[in-house]
């Protein structure tokens, strides 16, 4: 029974000892302080910063401090049983404490443990990132306006009235469209869809309007402006999965005459009067380096005053509710066809009710009365 006894009492400090080595075997600071704040323990890591005088201390003295902590987790840990928490900078680092409690043989709580982990280079990383995600924010806060900046304006434009609905599924955009002087005697009006969204999509919405508005000046047919839209695009060397759709139409005042062309646009748009409705059909190919050499067919139609065209992207149309069901062609020309007085607020109206999802494409549509 003796042999027995002394075989516990043998381990029980061989297992004593082996936690002491498990501590000093440890990166982390760890240190054990009583109910009078003093600290009664400290591993090897911590003693070789602070020396073995830490041993004796209050344990904001054992840090450098002259005061306690404002919040102090080992008090809370003490008086509540609680594992407590918080940060620590001490002198040019920053330590993520935890603070456990000790209990003796009955239960009772005596001290608290305090494991200090050195988090210096995680926060320098992620002050490091948030920077750089303020600064991301700023730039692309910064896109969004000068994105909205350069969409057309509403209202009475050269015998025209215009009016749009712009929403991007991110900060920015892959749709675009714009409304143009040619001349005194022709209106440009187009609308284009970029693949994907966000940033690059925005980029390429940058190139196509500041292209059309460069041809303008040169090329009166739009045929032939879109022949060298596709050239310019392919000049730019990008991938083979980027491309983009363009309806692009050419009205002359004079005889209300629209000349228009279709690239690879989808979104058919719409001409709209009381007697009159009507989808402007047409085909073509999308500008994209799958094509070298393309050619467009020209459409010509003659309005009438107060005709209204309306041009759209497919991201209203593929838009799907909780439900899984698409909005729809039928139910935006439905819309289009009984809108009274306001298209574009009916159409945003109607969106907002049917559309009560996370929006995943860019929606954009534009509508040009003749006056």
């Amino acid at each position: 029974m003796v042999e027995r006894k002394n075989f516990n009492k043998y381990k029980i400090q061989e297992y004593t000892r082996l936690n002491y080595d498990i501590l000093d075997g440890m990166v982390d600071w760890v240190r054990v302080i009583d109910t009078n704040n003093t600290v009664i323990y400290a591993n090897k890591p911590m003693i070789e910063v602070f020396g073995e005088s830490i041993i004796g201390k209050t344990c904001y003295n054992s840090l450098g401090r002259n005061c306690p902590c404002e919040r102090c987790i080992s008090n809370i840990t003490i008086a509540t049983g609680t594992i407590s928490e918080k940060e620590e900078v001490v002198g040019s680092r920053i330590f993520s404490v935890k603070s456990s409690p000790v209990r003796d043989e009955e239960g009772n709580i005596y001290a608290a443990v305090e494991v200090l982990r050195d988090v210096t280079k995680e926060k320098k990383l992620e002050k490091e990132i948030k920077e750089k995600n303020r600064k991301m924010t700023e730039d692309l806060e910064f896109a969004k306006a000068l994105q909205n900046k350069i969409l057309p304006q509403k209202g009475e434009f050269h015998n025209v009235s215009v009016d749009f609905m712009y929403k991007p599924s991110e900060m920015l955009s892959g749709d675009i469209f714009d409304v143009f002087s040619i001349d005194e005697n022709h209106i440009g009006v187009y609308i284009s869809d970029v693949v994907g969204h966000g940033v690059k999509a925005s980029m390429m919405t940058m190139f196509i309007r500041q292209t059309m508005r460069a041809i303008k000046d040169d090329i009166l047919n739009p045929g032939q402006a879109l022949l060298e839209l596709h050239k310019r695009f392919l000049d730019l060397g990008l991938d083979y999965d980027k491309y983009f759709t363009i309806f692009y139409g050419v009205l002359d005042k004079r005889n209300r005459l629209l000349k228009y062309v279709n690239g690879g646009h989808n979104s058919i748009p719409i001409l709209l009067n009381r007697d009159k409705f009507e989808l402007l059909n047409s085909k073509g190919y999308p500008i994209s380096y799958l094509f070298e050499s393309v050619e467009y067919e020209e459409y010509t139609t003659l309005l009438n005053k107060s005709d209204k065209l309306i041009f759209y992207t497919d991201g209203i149309i593929e838009a799907k509710n909780s439900n899984g069901e698409a909005f729809g062609l039928d139910r935006f020309l439905e819309i289009v066809k009984k809108s009274e007085n306001n298209i574009m607020k009916d159409l945003e109206n109607s969106i907002d009710y049917f559309y009560d999802g996370e929006q995943v494409d860019d929606f954009a549509v534009l509508t040009v009365e003749i006056s």
